[in-house]
């Protein structure tokens, strides 16, 4: 399914555009300018077998115009996975615009962003990301009807994500404690913004003895005070002694450095791209006897969320679909114990099967 073909070396090494997108598989890319309104972004449309692409538009000030390249398609991928492994009818696609979301933004822009996103006639629909405001969404989707999350509609999808999340974690301590109860357990949750504030008041309805870091001092204080949980030093979270670790914040910090000092059975987080260096940590994770909830099936309860204001469906279906990532997370660790090959791969290997399996449903007879 995934397979590149025809496509000589020679080729690749003229384009690095193409070679880009081959290394992924991506279907399209679109590049966007104009330079009325400043606007420079890429929109890549990875895979569309199982439904239109949909996958947020994030406004970040990149180093170069390759680093924004690598990111939308690295992200875009993702998109595909996280959709398959939930069944939802959705492929994957990112946007990113190139540009300082503190000093940029302007309505002309957006609507300039939004005619783009219209172009490609409902093959790919947007939302918000890093660096995008529900009002930024608003000014795209007076270009375009392909858009979601937008105010007043499917709302915010944070409790989604975190009860997607907190569900997760429970079917790894299944496995790994016996025991799906998260009661008396220590968990440290970095990053207590909107997703790790709503996983914090799950685990506290719990019971669980909840540690919790942030850069933002304020919410750190709020959310400790609210449910009781122990504030901790940004770098002093890895040397808990913890039984679950849940990364709600950056991406990256399961590395070389991190896996040395971390003394926990279980990595159940809704922070993107939580492995550094995939197939490095996530088999030195499995080495050291950590489950490790891929992140992509975890954190998939945003664009569940999303996926029930594209299909006009109500918020009680959205919560009870993101419990189902009970069952998502308990058949990957159960797989990959069974196949002894880390969760990531089995998580990417289920979400391919499926892709697999519906397209060839929809092949002509």
């Amino acid at each position: 399914m995934f397979e590149v073909k025809n496509i000589e070396e020679t080729d690749l090494a003229q384009n690095p555009v193409i070679a880009q997108m081959s290394k992924y598989n991506h279907e399209q890319l679109l590049f966007c300018n104009d330079n009325e309104t400043g606007l420079k972004a890429i929109i890549a449309v990875h895979n569309t077998v199982l439904g239109p692409a949909l996958g947020g538009t994030r406004m970040w000030t990149y180093k170069s115009e390759m680093e924004a390249l690598n990111d939308v398609l690295r992200l875009s991928r993702g998109m595909t996975y996280k959709n398959s492994i939930s069944g939802l009818n959705l492929g994957g696609g990112k946007a990113v615009i190139i540009g300082d979301a503190r000093s940029m933004k302007s309505e002309a822009l957006f609507r300039r962003f939004g005619k783009f996103v219209n172009s490609l006639a409902g093959k790919y629909i947007t939302a918000e990301d890093v660096g995008i405001s529900p009002i930024d969404m608003a000014w795209v989707s007076m270009e375009t009807d392909h858009v979601v999350g937008l105010p007043g509609k499917s709302g915010d999808p944070s409790p989604v994500t975190a009860k997607g999340t907190y569900m997760g974690m429970k079917a790894c301590a299944k496995v790994q404690f016996g025991s799906d109860s998260l009661s008396g357990k220590k968990v440290v949750v970095q990053g207590v913004g909107h997703v790790g504030e709503y996983l914090v008041e799950y685990l506290s309805k719990e019971g669980a003895e909840i540690f919790i870091s942030d850069i933002h001092e304020p919410t750190l204080k709020r959310v400790s005070e609210t449910y009781g949980a122990k504030v901790v030093g940004l770098d002093e979270v890895y040397d808990i002694d913890m039984d679950i670790y849940a990364p709600c914040a950056l991406g990256a910090t399961v590395n070389d450095d991190t896996l040395s000092r971390l003394k926990c059975s279980i990595i159940a987080g809704a922070a993107n791209n939580q492995l550094k260096v995939e197939n490095v940590h996530g088999q030195a994770v499995m080495d050291k006897g950590i489950i490790y909830a891929p992140d992509f099936a975890l954190n998939a309860g945003g664009v569940i969320n999303c996926y029930a204001e594209v299909k006009g469906l109500s918020s009680e279906w959205a919560l009870g679909k993101a419990d189902e990532i009970y069952t998502t997370i308990k058949n990957i660790v159960d797989r990959s114990q069974s196949e002894n090959i880390p969760t990531y791969q089995i998580a990417n290997k289920m979400a391919e099967e499926r892709i697999q399996a519906i397209g060839n449903v929809k092949l002509p007879l």
